[in-house]
């Protein structure tokens, strides 16, 4: 079984989002933490966040990238029981089992996204539309003998459905301007 945890290239992270997720945290999606709110309205950090975040459960931090990473039952229990803990502690479920059932489905979603071998990259892109929060994920590969030293590395990007004209200006999320 493979899993997602977060991982950093660069210190990006750290100023694009308003919590940055550790290094090596399980990650999920973790876009339902926008269910609740006007995707459409969210500014600065928060607004960087939904486009492009993932979530780690520990820190409930956001990462850029997830790499796949082979796991065990007992590494998803884990998981599981720690967005669990989350989902009761911060995002409204009502009780241990609704909490319980929500994360294992979240669980079994960022499973489904480790088609690719370990060590494989993911970024998200979130955009609300029609009402709807739409995800669409890619995978990062490294230049032919690169490793993932750097974040600026990356030649190819698979699984993208179509061209992105979005810009974001990351010198002014640092800043706190909007982009």
């Amino acid at each position: 079984m493979k899993l997602l945890r977060t991982i950093r290239l660069d210190a990006s992270d750290s100023f694009v989002f308003d919590k940055a997720a550790e290094p090596g945290e399980w990650a999920v999606s973790g876009a339902f933490a926008f269910a609740c709110g006007d995707p459409a309205k969210l500014q600065g950090r928060a607004r960087g966040a939904f486009r492009a975040g993932f979530l780690g459960l520990a820190s409930l931090g956001r990462s850029t990238l997830v790499q796949t990473v082979e796991a065990h039952k007992s590494d998803r229990e884990v998981a599981v029981g720690t967005l669990a803990a989350q989902l009761l502690a911060h995002f409204g479920a009502p009780d241990g089992r609704a909490a319980r059932l929500a994360a294992e489905e979240e669980i079994d979603f960022a499973a489904s996204l480790c088609i690719h071998p370990p060590g494989a990259v993911i970024a998200v892109t979130r955009c609300y539309e029609q009402g709807a929060i739409r995800e669409t994920f890619r995978t990062l590969r490294p230049r032919e003998g690169a490793g993932h030293a750097r974040a600026f590395e990356f030649l190819e990007v698979v699984g993208e459905e179509s061209g992105s004209n979005e810009y974001i200006d990351l010198l002014a999320l640092e800043k706190g301007e909007e982009t």
